[in-house]
C-alpha cells in the first residue's frame, strides 16, 4: 500500500503538482532504509537535499561594488558615442558641401529637361504602387467572394 502511494507521489511530484507537504514525505521516505527496489533509482535525487544542507561555503568571495562596475560601462559608453560622432563627421563632412550645388540650373531648358525627367521617374513608381494597390482590390473581392457564399 505505502508503494504504491509512493509511485503516486513520484508520479505527482514530476508533473509539477505536489505540494511541500507531499515533497517532505518523498524526502522523508528516500532518505530511510525502506525503499522499494523499484523505486531505488529515485534516491539519489531525493538524497541530495539532505547533502546540499550539509555544505558549508568556506572560500571567501570578494564582491566588487557595482558603483566600479557603472562608472566604467559609463565612461566606455561616453568613449564609443564620442567616437562614432567624430567618425560620422569625418567622412560625411565633404559630402555636405558637394550636396549643396544640386538642384540649380542656369540654363532654363536644362531645368526643364532634369524636372520632366523626375517626374517621369516618380510617375514610373507611382503607377507600380497603384498595380499593386488593383491586385489587393482584387484579392479582396474574391476572398469576399469564397468566404461570404
Amino acid at each position: 500500500m505505502e508503494f504504491s502511494k509512493m509511485e503516486a507521489l513520484l508520479e505527482k511530484y514530476f508533473e509539477g503538482e505536489t505540494s511541500i507537504a507531499e515533497e517532505n514525505e518523498l524526502k522523508e521516505y528516500f532518505s530511510s532504509s525502506n525503499v522499494a527496489e523499484h523505486l531505488e533509482q529515485y534516491r539519489p535525487l531525493f538524497g541530495y537535499f539532505g547533502e546540499a544542507k550539509k555544505e558549508k561555503l568556506t572560500n571567501n568571495v570578494m564582491l566588487i561594488s557595482k558603483k566600479r562596475k557603472v562608472a566604467w560601462l559609463s565612461l566606455a559608453a561616453s568613449v564609443v558615442v564620442m567616437l562614432g560622432i567624430g567618425t560620422y563627421t569625418y567622412f560625411n563632412a565633404n559630402t555636405v558641401k558637394e550636396n549643396k550645388e544640386l538642384g540649380t540650373y542656369d540654363n532654363p531648358e536644362e531645368a526643364l529637361a532634369a524636372t520632366q525627367k523626375a517626374l517621369a521617374m516618380l510617375s514610373n513608381h507611382v503607377n507600380v504602387g497603384i498595380e499593386s494597390v488593383q491586385y489587393i482590390q482584387m484579392y479582396e473581392v474574391t476572398k469576399n467572394k469564397a468566404f461570404v457564399e
